[in-house]
C-alpha cells in the first residue's frame, strides 16, 4: 500500500496564525541597527524553513514573545528573576495556539506574569534576540524571541506570578548586576526612550 501523500491541505501547521504574524510583522519592520536587521533575515529565513517555528515542539528552535514594560513615565522596566535562566529578565514566554500573533501573546505573557491590566502595546517589535535554552522540552534549543515595549498605567503595582521567584521596577539606567546580557543594550541604544 502506497502511503497517500502529505499536502498543505492534509497537515496542521501548530501555532500557523504565530507564524503567519510574524512573516507579515518582521517583513514590515525596518530597524536603524544593521545588527537586528542581520537578525530579522536570519529570523525570516527561519520562518521560510520551518512551517512549525511558532509551536515549542520545534525542537531546533522556535520563536517566543517578550515585553519590555516599561512604568508610565518611562523611568523604570519591570523584570523579572526567572527560576530557570537565574538572571532578571523581561517578561514573556512561549507563543500559544490561541494567540492571534506576536504582539498578542507578548501582551498575554506580559499580563499573566505581571497580573497587571490596561497595558499599553507598540505593535512593531523592539527588539531581536537568539538564545540558547533548555526550556519545557527538556531538550536544548534555541528561542528566536521577539520583544515588543509595553507602558503600565501610571501608579501599576504588579505582582509577581508562580513563573518567577521576584518582580521588580528596575531603573532603566541602573538595571540589576545579574540582568540577562542582551538587555543591557536597550537603555544604550536609546530603544527605551519610545
Amino acid at each position: 500500500m502506497i502511503p497517500p501523500m502529505i499536502t498543505a491541505a492534509n497537515v496542521t501547521v501548530p501555532n500557523a496564525a504565530v507564524h503567519a504574524d510574524a512573516v507579515r510583522t518582521l517583513s514590515r519592520w525596518e530597524p536603524d541597527d544593521p545588527g537586528q536587521r542581520a537578525l530579522r533575515e536570519a529570523f525570516l529565513g527561519f520562518l521560510a524553513a520551518r512551517p512549525d517555528a511558532g509551536a515549542r515542539s520545534c525542537v531546533p528552535g522556535h520563536l517566543t514573545a517578550s515585553a519590555v514594560v516599561l512604568s508610565h513615565d518611562g523611568a523604570h522596566v519591570l523584570l523579572t528573576l526567572h527560576p530557570r535562566v537565574g538572571r532578571w529578565v523581561q517578561l514573556g514566554g512561549h507563543c500559544e495556539e490561541g494567540d492571534a500573533g506576536l504582539a498578542a501573546a507578548a501582551l498575554r505573557e506580559a499580563t499573566e506574569e505581571s497580573g497587571l491590566g490596561n497595558l499599553e502595546i507598540d505593535p512593531r517589535p523592539l527588539h531581536l534576540d537568539v538564545h540558547p535554552i533548555t526550556c519545557s522540552l527538556g531538550l536544548p534549543t534555541r528561542h528566536f524571541d521577539v520583544r515588543f515595549l509595553l507602558r503600565a498605567p501610571a501608579d501599576a503595582t504588579p505582582v509577581r506570578s508562580a513563573e518567577s521567584i521576584a518582580l521588580t521596577w528596575w531603573p532603566v539606567d541602573a538595571p540589576p548586576p545579574d540582568v540577562a546580557p542582551a538587555l543591557h543594550s536597550l537603555p544604550a541604544s536609546g530603544l527605551m526612550d519610545a
